[in-house]
């Protein structure tokens, strides 16, 4: 039994998108442990080269959260840019994706996650992305969005000296 329950709390931790942490502030002093902060993250689309996503969350520190226990606010942003030349996949231009989980980063210990889902918009050709808050018995209604509109990269889109 104990091998289950350790099975189980490692997948819970190893279950979230890979991020890059950009960087932070903190937002209130705590006398034990790391400070409460605001962390901005980049992850970039796995499905749809192209577009990179910064999400800013709210991270709980205090002894708690040195440990892994604490559970962050609902609070996220997020930003999406086009960063390089987008192929929209078949599936994701048609709409059969839409609302496909891009991001997921646990929040809690076990039961509160933020997630980043994308939608298409074919008719106006921009992808929508919604960050929200979830939990296993009820979610939050905080959210925001991005919209990346579609445009064509130029050919020799790289910085001269």
């Amino acid at each position: 039994m104990k091998y289950f329950a350790v099975v189980i709390i490692g997948f819970f931790l190893i279950a979230d998108t890979v991020a890059e942490e950009i960087g932070s502030v903190s937002t209130k002093f705590k006398w034990l442990g790391p400070n409460d902060k605001v962390v901005v993250e980049v992850f970039e689309d796995p499905e749809v080269p192209g577009v990179a996503c910064y999400l800013s969350h709210a991270k709980t520190g205090g002894m708690s959260g040195a440990i892994g226990v604490a559970e962050d606010t609902s609070d996220a942003s997020i930003a999406c840019r086009q960063v390089g030349p987008i192929k929209i996949p078949g599936r994701i231009q048609s709409g059969k994706d839409n609302g496909e989980e891009v991001f997921k980063k646990r929040t809690s210990l076990v039961f509160k996650s933020t997630q980043v889902v994308r939608f298409y918009d074919s008719t106006r050709s921009v992808l929508i992305y919604l960050t929200y808050s979830d939990r296993v018995i009820e979610g939050s209604p905080k959210n925001s969005i991005s919209v990346v509109p579609v445009l064509p990269w130029p050919a020799n889109s790289g910085v001269s000296n």
